[in-house]
């Protein structure tokens, strides 16, 4: 057994001896990771604002009953543009018809009698002054005249209302515009009282987009305008985009033509509303779309890719190459996207070297090599800022 054992240790001290000339000691450190980056220069930004909003008609009209009655033909086509007056039903005008002939006999009459009454006052006049007959009658006979006109006035009013009952069985567009689908069709009953819709008209060139925003980022605005950090050229055409519910931008900008004074309280936001042209009909009333108000530009704004910013539930942030070569995490405050850039409110400054590629291989606090061909490249304004 000794034997054995001096055998087998004999054994096992050439080969820990080759082990340990195999090592060589300590094996050398990763060279740090390279980095691409880009240095901060402040540029114009447009400073604009993106809220949800809905399309809604310049003007719009709902067509209801005037007079009760069946309705007898629709003379429109539904879902095309009808012009102003058009007509567009016609209620059964028999009833409406016969009131009028009513009314025009009412009128002859009246007229007869103050004919009459206005004859006898001319001849009570000259006998009055001769005293063949008295005051009193002559009074009497001119206050039957006076009656008699009355009653022609009231013949004529009620003439008047007739015509236009017999008007009103043609339904006309008290509006050009867009006609929707009828309410009513042929054989049914209308009624004047309850005001039975008909159909609803809806002028779409232009159209309006309504909108709110929160009354402290209006407040910042103002703020901003004061202090001369965004600059606005015109405040009566503050330029306005659409962006539709496919993600595509709508190819006419519209401007804002209407900023409510007061502040909802329920909400805590502000009413606003654009205008937009419409002539290819892309915009429907209830359409919803994101408005993009363009509130001015910032002289100084900073704009970093979008690649370049790490958004977390904890917070946004970019990573920054700091003295030594050090890579630093920056929270930075975002405004808004524009195209593949990010413009930065706070957090960073002009000369900040951002990590914009090889990310997944920085660690905060370790150091970084930068790769020469990525460090003289500036973040270029997106073509769809302006």
């Amino acid at each position: 057994m000794v034997a054995q054992r001096s055998i087998l240790v004999g054994s096992l001290v050439p080969l820990l001896a080759s082990l340990a000339a195999c090592g060589g000691g300590t094996p050398p450190a990763p060279p740090p990771p390279e980095v691409q980056v880009i240095t901060l220069s402040p540029r114009a930004v447009t400073s604009a604002i993106e809220v949800p909003g809905r399309v809604q008609a310049v003007r719009t009209a709902e067509v209801r009953a005037r007079v009760d009655g069946i309705v007898e033909r629709r003379l429109y086509e539904e879902g095309t543009d009808v012009r102003a007056g058009q007509a567009l039903f016609r209620i059964d005008p028999r009833e409406r018809q016969a009131v009028y002939n009513a009314a025009v006999g009412a009128v002859d009459r009246a007229r007869a009698a103050a004919t009459n009454a206005r004859q006898v006052v001319n001849r009570y006049q000259p006998l009055v002054g001769q005293q063949a007959i008295s005051r009193q009658e002559y009074e009497a006979a001119l206050s039957q005249s006076l009656q008699g006109q009355a009653e022609v006035a009231s013949a004529r009013a009620q003439l008047d209302r007739a015509k236009l009952d017999l008007e009103y069985t043609t339904v006309r567009a008290a509006i050009g515009g867009r006609a929707g689908r009828a309410q009513v069709t042929e054989g049914a009953l209308v009624s004047a009282s309850q005001a039975t819709l008909m159909t609803t008209i809806e002028q779409l060139d232009p159209v309006y987009v309504n909108f709110s925003q929160s009354s402290s980022d209006l407040m910042n605005v103002r703020r901003d305008m004061q202090s001369g950090r965004i600059r606005v050229p015109n405040l009566d055409r503050v330029r306005v985009t659409l962006v539709l519910e496919d993600g595509s931008v709508y190819p006419v900008p519209g401007h804002l033509n209407f900023l409510d004074m007061s502040v909802d309280e329920s909400t805590g936001t502000v009413s606003l509303r654009a205008e937009f042209p419409n002539k290819q009909r892309l915009l429907l009333p209830g359409q919803f779309v994101r408005a993009r108000i363009e509130v001015g530009q910032n002289p100084s704004g900073l704009m970093v890719p979008q690649r370049a910013v790490q958004i977390t539930a904890q917070g946004n942030s970019v990573m920054v190459v700091g003295p030594n070569k050090l890579a630093t995490v920056r929270p930075v405050k975002l405004g808004e996207l524009q195209g593949g850039n990010w413009v930065i409110l706070d957090g960073v400054k002009p000369g900040d070297r951002v990590i914009v590629g090889g990310l997944q291989k920085v660690r905060p606090g370790a150091e970084v090599r930068i790769a020469a061909a990525g460090a003289a490249k500036v973040a270029a304004p997106p073509a769809a800022a302006r």
